[in-house]
């Protein structure tokens, strides 16, 4: 993560609100074989930890039970060129990235069965709430029985203990309000809008 004081946070609201409206992400862990990620759907609990689920046969669920694990969850980016502050600003610029990224590290515990299958009803009903597609949301009473106990057997549930949170909002914070004006200017033309909104929401 960025080391600059400027794209730091300590609001852990927004923090939160990104992991959240996100949703997905990476957990990270050191294991016998060596150093593993698994990409996963998130769920923060309210309560200080963060949920998720593998596949039984991930590299990480065998070792992750008891180990302190690292996950990240990655807002919008956007590619920020010298050309964006202007001809005359040029020279004095260089090429760098814009993005928001949150990473929460802890100690992970193994879920029973009970929380595991209320951490995927509680993924299901949030995911679902956002379809636009008509109908009624999905829920796991719709399957059958056997297939449903088939596909809770196939995967296992943890819950991430968030023991520090590291947050990086890099949106040219550094940079005068015009210059940032500028650049959400250009990077909202090359189709970035989300990190362009979000820069002017700082101003």
């Amino acid at each position: 993560m960025h080391p600059a004081a400027a794209f730091r946070s300590d609001d852990r609201a927004l923090m939160a609100s990104l992991v959240e409206e996100i949703g997905f992400g990476m957990v990270f862990a050191t294991t016998p074989d060596g150093p593993r990620v698994a990409h996963t759907p998130l769920l923060l609990t309210g309560d200080g930890a963060l949920q998720f689920h593998l596949a039984r046969g991930n590299a990480l669920t065998r070792h992750l039970d008891g180990m302190e694990a690292l996950a990240l969850v990655n807002g919008p980016d956007a590619y920020v060129s010298p050309r964006f502050y202007g001809a005359e600003h040029e020279a004095a610029q260089v090429p760098t990235w814009n993005y928001l990224a949150v990473e929460m590290e802890g100690r992970v515990r193994r879920m029973d069965r009970d929380g595991l299958t209320g951490l995927l009803e509680s993924l299901s009903a949030r995911q679902e709430a956002r379809v636009e597609t008509a109908g009624k949301p999905w829920t796991m009473d719709k399957m059958e029985p056997a297939r449903r106990e088939a596909m809770l057997g196939a995967i296992v549930g943890f819950e991430l203990e968030i023991a520090a949170w590291r947050p990086t909002f890099k949106l040219s914070q550094n940079k005068d309000e015009a210059a940032r004006a500028r650049l959400a200017d250009a990077l909202e033309g090359e189709g970035a809008r989300a990190v362009a909104a979000m820069m002017r929401g700082l101003t």
